[in-house]
């Protein structure tokens, strides 16, 4: 889960970075359609579920 975690943190933010050079990655090209305030939205969501899963995957407990 640390893998995805990983490649959705880094998708969201060069998503955001690349938009300030008008480029957009092929992937996340759909989100404009509803927008820039709903474009930012998926963007941040992204970032925020890669932590989840990135977290989520983390070292397991010993009983």
């Amino acid at each position: 889960m640390q893998k995805i975690g990983s490649f959705l943190i880094i998708l969201g933010l060069l998503s955001i970075v690349a938009t300030y050079f008008d480029r957009v990655p092929k992937i996340l090209a759909w989100i404009y359609q509803w927008g820039d305030n709903t474009a930012w939205a998926i963007k941040i969501g992204v970032i925020v579920l890669g932590v989840v899963l990135y977290l989520a995957g983390g070292k397991k407990q010993r009983a």
